[in-house]
């Protein structure tokens, strides 16, 4: 079960300014990097989209399940 404190974080509203700055900040080399490497595992491990989709909807289902 989710801690009420996480839970309480994932679903408090995020205001407008927390959004610009979000979207405005620049995103530092390692932390491109470490996504980009993310991306490369991800599509090489299900290259086609619908084994993409498959995982999403298995992965939703699972975290939903972990969720109670």
């Amino acid at each position: 079960m989710i801690d009420e404190r996480i839970a309480a974080a994932i679903d408090r509203a995020v205001t407008p300014e927390e959004i610009q700055h979000a979207l405005a900040r620049e995103i530092p080399a390692s932390e491109r990097e470490d996504v980009e490497a993310l991306i490369r595992w991800f599509t090489t491990r299900y290259p086609t989209p619908e084994q993409r989709l498959r995982y999403v909807r298995q992965a939703h289902a699972r975290w939903r399940r972990s969720a109670r």
